[in-house]
């Protein structure tokens, strides 16, 4: 029981992951933008554009989409399936096998009382 709820929380979070990795990255600029600002920033050396990291995020976000992209064409080729379909041009039919091959119908055959078998609902 305990080992279902683990493996299920832990498909759950890699299920959220994928779909928000652009959140971690905000959330980690978020969390770390005083030393962005001080040691990644392109611009530190430029205080009056106020960039103050965003620069830093900026790049990350669209490595981050890029990701998603990239894998996204990678889900659609593996999932893309050629299928071929080869077309006979000729169909024979075997006149003796037609020939062989018997029904057994008999045609004489009378229900003896088909009111006893097909009978119309009854309300009650």
């Amino acid at each position: 029981m305990m080992l279902r709820r683990v493996v299920s929380l832990f498909l759950l979070l890699a299920v959220v992951s994928a779909n928000f990795g652009r959140l971690f990255v905000c959330a980690g600029f978020g969390i770390n933008q005083k030393y962005i600002a001080s040691n990644l920033c392109e611009n530190r050396d430029k205080p009056w554009m106020h960039c103050n990291g965003h620069c830093y995020l900026m790049k990350k976000i669209k490595q981050a989409e890029e990701k998603e992209k990239s894998e996204e064409r990678q889900t659609q080729k593996s999932l893309f399936q050629e299928s071929y379909l080869v077309v006979s041009s000729e169909v024979k039919f075997h006149a003796q096998l037609l020939q062989i091959i018997a029904t057994p119908y008999c045609s004489d055959f009378q229900t003896p009382n088909p009111g006893a078998v097909f009978r119309p609902p009854q309300a009650g």
